[in-house]
């Protein structure tokens, strides 16, 4: 045999190939118990379907996830040039409080007048400049907490709520910063847009409603202030005020003065009830023009306060919260419902005059109102 060059001696013998028999034992792996076949990649472990042995860790279900739950992110806000206005509606409310500004403008003055004689005019400017502490935020303070009765809320609320509002406002171009949250003890769903920068919410409806659904309520209460139906509402109802309480204190003196008729004599009462009669009349024959508008202000309020609420609905849609607007007023609507039914069959019922009254539209009107956002958008 040739060898290649340099190489002397015979050649190297290579190993030769065994044939394996049955009676030879299983390869040993390190880690492996005997005769115990070695795991590879992809086998599932014992205990699993179709394997035997227990599962050694099982994993946890998940919850299922509210369908109105939603994933708010921090982004870039663009604000608007335009924070805040008067919509139609807003408006309408102001002319339809005229009568009692002018009502309470003749109150303020005949007392100023009588009180004051020559310096009347002071008072009755402090009086017609008051209005503006509606936008005052320490008298918005006082205000929340002595007549709405609400409070601060607590770091843990203001943790939940604070994403929330951030991303409703977002959506609106509004600087988050300019409202200020409060919060009201009240198992009930609700919320509140008063005076110029207060948003109030329900414990219930922190607690107990998804992140979507408050967004929905906060955002129409935002629609309120944006349009402008929060500042005009309080504006209205101060400058009546004065008008309001002569009212009242001429119905108190009048309800006293029949009892002490009574006691007396029934002629004196008779002569009683012809005096103030003869006076509304010879009042509302001299101030018809104020008296009139005044009788039906009320229906009319209740009519422009309906057209607010079905703005607010609109503008919380229109940033994107048909569907979990429309879950919050379903849920509103079933526990009406569970209300009347747990009252029993006489239980009152909005209708007829009290209904022209009612400050808030059905809530079956409120939905009907939401379908086309319903139909034209989906969930987001």
């Amino acid at each position: 045999m040739t060898h290649p060059p340099g190489h002397d001696g015979p050649p190297p013998e290579y190993p030769r190939r065994t044939i394996a028999h049955a009676t030879d034992p299983a390869p040993r792996y390190p880690g492996t118990p005997a005769n115990t076949a070695p795991q590879y990649p992809g086998t599932p472990p014992p205990g699993y379907p179709g394997t035997p042995g227990p599962v050694p860790n099982p994993v946890p279900a998940q919850p299922e996830r509210h369908p109105h739950e939603m994933d708010f992110e921090q982004r870039r806000v663009h604000l608007t040039a335009r924070q805040r206005g008067a919509d139609a509606t807003a408006l309408s409310r102001l002319l339809v409080q005229v009568p009692a500004f002018l009502c309470s403008l003749a109150v303020v003055t005949g007392f100023s007048t009588a009180f004051f004689g020559s310096a009347a005019w002071l008072p009755i400017t402090v009086w017609v400049l008051s209005g503006a502490l509606v936008f005052h935020r320490p008298t918005e303070s006082l205000l929340a907490r002595t007549l709405l009765r609400l409070r601060a809320p607590t770091p843990a609320e203001r943790a939940r709520l604070e994403p929330v509002w951030r991303e409703v406002t977002a959506r609106a171009g509004v600087d988050h910063q300019r409202y200020e949250l409060w919060i009201e003890e009240n198992d009930g769903i609700n919320a509140y847009a008063a005076a110029g920068h207060i948003v109030g919410v329900t414990t219930f409806s922190l607690n107990h409603l998804p992140n979507g659904q408050l967004a929905a309520a906060l955002a129409h209460e935002l629609g309120h202030h944006t349009g402008g139906h929060a500042w005009a509402s309080l504006l209205g109802q101060w400058y009546a005020q004065p008008a309001e309480l002569t009212w009242r204190a001429i119905r108190g003196m009048s309800r006293l003065a029949l009892r002490v008729a009574r006691v007396i004599s029934l002629p004196a009462t008779g002569f009683l009830f012809l005096l103030f009669g003869c006076g509304v009349l010879a009042f509302v024959a001299a101030a018809w023009m104020i008296v009139l508008p005044m009788a039906v202000a009320p229906y009319l309020l209740a009519l422009v306060n309906r057209r607010a609420e079905l703005r607010a609905d609109a503008h919380a849609a229109g940033l994107g919260f048909a569907h979990p607007l429309a879950g919050v007023l379903h849920t509103m609507q079933t526990h009406e419902e569970a209300r009347y039914a747990a009252a029993g069959a006489r239980a009152p019922r909005t209708g007829g005059l009290a209904k022209l009254l009612s400050s808030h539209p059905d809530y079956a009107d409120r939905l009907r109102r939401l379908q086309p956002y319903l139909d034209d958008r989906p969930p987001r």
